[in-house]
């Protein structure tokens, strides 16, 4: 994706269609074997799949990175070819009934890598539509195609609300924040100094956290909070849509489509697993809020506490209780530097080398690593950390190529981490937050479940095959060794002094990890019900507003205003891969903190004991279960008790 490709993009739906057309062909041709076998049949088919996948990813990369009216354009114009080509391929009954015939006739014979890929596609043609009336099969086409333009439509409406805002401050307004805060938001309006804030998050999150002027806090807060209000109508459609697919295919509702793919077995399951969890947290809850309200009356005689004051006054006691300002820290995380010693980390824990290579790519500060085992080329990864205006809020990884060894063809793994860090600029370089550190933590962890595969199927490699919800647990896994000093004093140094960060700062960075732990605990469980309940029946904008409520006022421990519309916003369950599937954070989070408790127990740096968690966990990618691949490496199965314990809810 240089430069040149980026020039011709304006033709990549003709090369589409064409490339469309040549698998057509192809799948026509591999149809008419008679004699289907694994290696004469899925094996091509596989890699029919692999070039499509290589050829699409950068039109949807792109479109979030480098949003622009050709992006948006070419990503419109390509949904509907996809879409079509999608449904023929899944709701083809050769092909399907190929698969049988392999699975009747050479199943035994098969690997573990091949079985789970055989298995993984009946069950995909299933909930595709095989064996569906073609009536049926035709609803199902124009519902996933109606489904794929309105997610890119929710998407696209929460980044124009996003952009399409700002908030002018005054000197007063901004008295007292960090400087580095100050002088990214000033600006010249008629030759005189002001500041402006904007929804992006680095911005919002800077004013919501520090701001001074509380009616500017609630400003920045309820424009968050109110953005994209047509997006209520497209969550109508969505719930009705999904309800409709779900049905169609033989489920009582979307919830439970959703776990047909996932570790989790029955809407119960989910239900108890989120409930259980709200019930040993909500105590804890409550009095951290209580502390917190406190404060606030305290300082400011503030008696009336909103959700706009969260942040700002969350902020003050911790650094109030723990004497600890995290502005003071973000001099010993600038960005280039933490990445380095990050990779030096994860060299030192599994014995992987990541080598910097200059490489024209779609921006100036994309930075580009090689990937080496052993001194072995096994793939790359590329960082776009820095915020932009073009490109879209939040963090993620994105897998591009997928490994594959097979009959004589060879493809290493590549990734995209994609985050939105402060911005660097000719005066000021880009210096994250130990949040943003911890981030980088988790796409990392991300990144490496799909770079550090050996599995040789393409469908079962990296993070291919693996269920939602346990995707979350190598890259929450991560997250845990951002606050184990070992690991700091690695990286946290002055980026002009070159002084490490000393003990005495990296003791309170590790006390503030519990901070408020509960509080998050709860909220993700009221997003996670939410979620869940919603996509049990279709509901209007009101009826959607009325289940939030109801969630909140049985969990959550802080109401927020009644014009906030937190769903117009929530995009990892309409227009991400979470529909119904929210919950799999915390559920992957249980894995995580017992499998991070064996490296406390045996040493952070315990190589026998990172070699088996590459070797077991990272390097089987989806080919086997996440439950057989963690009662392997862990020899039990997982408990919540240690989340809670880890999180410091319960002793």
């Amino acid at each position: 994706m240089n430069k040149q490709y980026m020039k011709d993009f304006e033709n990549i739906v003709v090369k589409l269609e064409k490339l469309l057309d040549e698998n057509r062909e192809e799948l026509k041709q591999l149809l008419e074997i008679e004699n289907k076998t694994y290696e004469n049949f899925v094996i091509p088919y596989q890699l029919m799949s692999e070039k499509l996948n290589n050829f699409t990813t950068p039109i949807y990369h792109l479109d979030s990175v480098c949003n622009s009216e050709l992006t948006q354009k070419v990503y419109d114009e390509s949904i509907p070819l996809l879409s079509l080509y999608f449904t023929e391929i899944s709701q083809n009954e050769n092909t399907y009934s190929a698969f049988i015939n392999i699975q009747n006739r050479y199943f035994e014979e098969l690997n573990i890598e091949q079985k789970k890929v055989i298995e993984n596609e009946l069950r995909d043609f299933k909930l595709g539509g095989c064996g569906l009336s073609e009536f049926d099969k035709k609803e199902l086409e124009d519902i996933d195609l109606n489904l794929s333009k309105l997610s890119k439509q929710f998407s696209q409406n929460l980044l124009d609300a996003t952009n399409n805002w700002e908030m002018i401050c005054e000197a007063n307004d901004v008295v007292g924040m960090p400087q580095d805060e100050i002088d990214r938001a000033k600006t010249e309006i008629d030759g005189i100094t002001k500041y402006k804030f904007t929804l992006k998050m680095p911005s919002y999150i800077a004013y919501s956290t520090y701001g001074p002027n509380r009616k500017k806090r609630e400003e920045i807060y309820k424009a968050y909070s109110t953005r994209a209000p047509e997006n209520g109508k497209i969550i109508e459609d969505l719930l009705l849509l999904k309800d409709k697919k779900a049905k169609i295919l033989g489920f009582n509702n979307y919830a439970s489509y959703s776990l047909a793919t996932k570790m989790a077995n029955t809407e119960i399951e989910v239900i108890e697993f989120l409930q259980n969890l709200a019930l040993k947290s909500k105590e804890k809850a409550y009095i951290e809020l209580a502390e917190l309200k406190d404060y606030a009356n305290k300082i400011d005689n503030l008696t009336d506490f909103q959700s706009f004051d969260f942040s700002y006054y969350s902020q003050k006691l911790k650094e109030e209780k723990y004497d600890i300002d995290e502005e003071f820290y973000k001099p010993y995380f600038e960005k280039e530097l933490t990445l380095k010693g990050v990779f030096n980390f994860i060299n030192k824990i599994f014995s992987i080398e990541f080598r910097q290579i200059i490489e024209e790519t779609w921006n100036e500060k994309v930075l580009t690593y090689e990937i080496y085992e052993n001194n072995q080329f096994i793939g790359k990864i590329y960082l776009d950390l820095e915020t932009r205006f073009e490109k879209k809020g939040g963090a993620w990884m994105h897998n591009w190529h997928n490994r594959y060894d097979l009959s004589g063809n060879k493809q290493l793994p590549t990734a995209f981490i994609v985050c939105n860090f402060p911005a660097s600029t000719d005066s000021i370089p880009s210096l994250l937050s130990h949040d943003e550190v911890t981030t980088l933590f988790h796409e990392l962890g991300h990144a490496i479940h799909h770079l550090f595969t050996k599995v040789n199927e393409p469908f079962v490699s990296g993070i291919n095959g693996v269920t939602w919800d346990t995707v979350e647990f190598p890259s929450q896994f991560l997250e845990y060794f951002a606050y184990e000093k070992e690991v700091l004093k690695m990286f946290a140094k002055h980026y002009k002094t070159g002084d490490i960060l000393d003990d005495e700062s990296i003791n309170k960075l590790i006390k503030t990890r519990n901070y408020g732990s509960a509080l998050a605990t709860i909220r993700q469980v009221e997003f996670a019900l939410f979620d869940f309940l919603l996509y049990q029946k279709p509901r209007d904008e009101e009826g959607v507003q009325q289940l939030l409520n109801e969630v909140r006022d049985q969990y959550a421990v802080i109401i927020p205003p009644s014009y906030n519309k937190f769903q117009n916003g929530f995009s990892h369950i309409f227009s991400g891969g979470y529909a119904a599937g929210y919950y799999s954070y915390k559920w992957a989070e249980v894995l995580s903190a017992d499998a991070f408790y064996l490296f406390k127990e045996n040493g952070i740096f315990n190589n026998k004991l990172g070699e088996k968690y590459k070797n077991l966990i990272l390097s089987k990618g989806g080919s086997v279960d996440m439950n057989q691949l963690f009662y392997l490496f862990a020899n039990k199965k997982p408990d919540v008790e240690s989340l809670l314990k880890i999180d410091g809810i319960i002793s």
